[in-house]
């Protein structure tokens, strides 16, 4: 916590205003929009649940398609589902680590031929890094692909000196408790369209109608944030900017003390944009440093150290091995050599010391393993 939280929690319970409405939830969404170049706003319970909201103001529904990165959380996906329509999953390059332009061209042209191109395309900027979104916007614009921006890890992230969340018609947020602000649990919709987030808003709050009584006409979901939460929202982000520069220095750090390693990189940071590090992430390169990133989570563990591969690709989860992918050949090659280290914003020099000390025993002892 920054230290700000406490006095829109306690004005919250002052004015007795702590479910989901209030002076917090308004200024929440106000500040965020100022922040997002003027953009409109729309709080919800999580950024799962602002994604299944857009998804479906676009239309999603039976039988549609909806491509998306394939290096990504589940959390992407499964609105996807929710509406019962069909992932297709998308490769990534690697100047970025994020969806491939050049495979996502191919694949929409060669939808366009067959008369099956998706409805949607879910963007996901991974770790606190952009795709490469003007061209990824292009190439939907051209095929009339609706684009949807998952920002959920990008926030205080640029492209191009654009805020995260402001290429696209709809972007959205997440605030879970691992993000790098939190309302330790939420998320918000960012749409150029004051209509759309009149609509979602209504399907937020249970699609009830303006009636004395309670009336529904549409289906509607408990997707509402709360008041306190909001606090503690707005008490973030008055910090967003200290937190990057602090997860930056840490990705840096980590950078330089492993700089002697050969085999080791830190996550490039693409030409684009400026990379809020999020997480900071290790690629080792399987002819200098071959390692199972899952073997050094496991030696990290014995001391007290808590790391965790990079995302398994969506297309070799079990719940969608029948699903379509295009590609998928790099995603696979950094989620077997990449490693996410411990990067709070809040990690100390001495704490950061012990995980470098501690890498690089289990890198000396798993390369010696491998000769």
């Amino acid at each position: 916590m920054s230290g700000h939280e406490q006095s829109y929690i306690a004005e919250a319970f002052r004015a007795n205003w702590l479910t989901t409405a209030g002076a917090n939830l308004d200024g929440f969404e106000r500040e965020m929009s100022a922040r997002l170049a003027g953009r409109h706003t729309l709080a919800v319970s999580s950024g799962t649940a602002a994604l299944h909201l857009v998804l479906r103001y676009l239309g999603v529904g039976p039988g549609d398609r909806v491509a998306v990165s394939t290096l990504t959380f589940a959390g992407s996906v499964f609105p996807i589902l929710y509406l019962g329509a069909e992932p297709v999953f998308v490769d990534s390059e690697r100047q970025s680590w994020n969806l491939d332009p050049d495979v996502l061209e191919s694949y929409l042209r060669d939808a366009a031929r067959r008369d099956e191109l998706p409805k949607a395309l879910v963007l996901v900027h991974l770790y606190g890094q952009h795709a490469d979104v003007d061209r990824i916007r292009a190439l939907c614009d051209e095929f009339e692909v609706a684009l949807v921006e998952d920002a959920a890890e990008s926030l205080g992230a640029t492209y191009k000196g654009r805020e995260t969340g402001c290429t696209a018609d709809f972007a959205i947020l997440s605030f879970n408790g691992n993000k790098i602000i939190t309302t330790t649990g939420g998320g918000m919709i960012v749409a150029r369209s004051a209509d759309a987030i009149r609509a979602m808003r209504k399907w937020a709050h249970q699609s009830r109608e303006p009636a004395v009584e309670y009336v529904h006409e549409e289906l509607g979901y408990n997707y509402r944030m709360s008041n306190v939460l909001a606090g503690i929202g707005r008490g973030q982000l008055t910090v967003l900017d200290e937190r990057v520069a602090a997860r930056r220095a840490v990705a840096a750090r980590y950078r330089d003390a492993l700089a002697d390693i050969p085999g080791v990189a830190l996550q490039p940071e693409a030409e684009w944009g400026t990379h809020s590090r999020w997480l900071s992430v290790l690629l080792f390169d399987p002819e200098e440093r071959p390692v199972d990133p899952a073997t050094l989570v496991l030696a990290l563990e014995v001391d007290d150290i808590e790391t965790r591969p990079v995302w398994r690709p969506m297309h070799t989860q079990p719940l969608f091995r029948h699903a379509r992918r295009v590609g998928g050949e790099v995603a696979e090659s950094l989620f077997a050599s990449g490693l996410c280290l411990p990067s709070s914003s809040s990690l100390s020099a001495a704490a950061q010391d012990r995980v470098i000390d501690a890498l690089r025993r289990a890198l000396t002892g798993s390369l010696a393993a491998a000769r």
